[in-house]
């Protein structure tokens, strides 16, 4: 049996992330064969992935971040079973570190992203082989960007939930920025404005509307009416630039983005949380 030194087993360790007993059985089994024993490690996460594929990740860590120009922002998802592997520090660090590649990459979606590389090893086998470490099965389940004149990321206490947000134009208080994102994190619009939404959702929100006005009794001639004006509350509640200022309603964004800049809008936001 060859003599195992602590040293050996640190730098395993530093090179796959695995604990240390793991990393210590590994170079027993692989005779202190240091490249045979990463082998044995990453042939354990993926046993684990195999094995705990029909389980449920739905834990993890939403995380947010922009370029150094703040001209695009990304958000990504490393979803885990339990709370309590999502709230490790290494298992955030490792989140962090994927979000860093899409920031110096660009991709353009979520499997490209996989396909992008982390100490020479794909992002999809870096997860797996992560399975090894936490246990767990990992699941990276959500990439998005987008592209502005500054855009501002946000990301919430405990890392379940996180928003980006693009201006039309750049500005020097970093606290605007931080206010409609935040906004956005905790009213959850469902569009920019009004023009923004869908025309499904329209369409289901006045039928919503009319059928309402019609349990309620009212005549109906006047659903169409009624239903309207309920759409119309709609759009203000759910509309970013109509929602009420969370800090001031008797102000809404976008009238607290006038106060700042006449000019100044929101041309494009995202809004991800655990449980989406």
């Amino acid at each position: 049996m060859a003599d195992i030194k602590a040293a050996d087993v640190a730098k395993l360790r530093k090179a796959t992330g695995a604990g240390m007993m793991d990393c210590k059985n590994a170079l027993v089994e692989a005779n202190g064969d240091f490249d045979l024993a990463i082998d044995a490690i990453r042939k354990r996460g993926q046993a684990i992935a195999n094995k705990r594929a029909d389980r449920d990740a739905t834990e993890g860590a939403v995380l947010a971040g922009v370029t150094a120009d703040n001209k695009k922002g990304y958000i990504i998802t490393l979803n885990c079973e339990t709370d309590f592997v999502a709230k490790n520090e290494d298992y955030v660090k490792f989140a962090k570190s994927i979000l860093d590649v899409a920031i110096e990459n660009n991709p353009k979606n979520l499997e490209e992203l996989k396909a992008l590389k982390i100490n020479g090893e794909t992002i999809a086998d870096v997860v797996i082989n992560q399975s090894g470490v936490t246990g767990e099965k990992l699941d990276l389940s959500y990439y998005d960007k987008i592209e502005a004149e500054k855009v501002v990321s946000y990301i919430h206490m405990g890392n379940r939930l996180a928003t980006i947000v693009g201006f039309n134009k750049n500005f020097e208080d970093e606290q605007v920025g931080k206010d409609v994102a935040m906004q956005i994190a905790a009213m959850a619009p469902v569009a920019v404005d009004k023009d923004f939404v869908d025309a499904a959702t329209v369409e289901k929100e006045l039928e919503i509307g009319k059928e309402q006005a019609r349990q309620e009794g009212r005549p109906e001639a006047m659903l169409d009416k009624i239903a309207q004006g309920k759409l119309n509350k709609f759009f203000k509640e759910s509309t970013l630039l109509n929602q009420a200022f969370v800090k001031n309603n008797k102000q809404d964004i976008r009238a607290y983005l006038k106060s700042v800049d006449a000019d100044l809008t929101v041309t494009e936001f995202k809004r991800y949380g655990l449980g989406n």
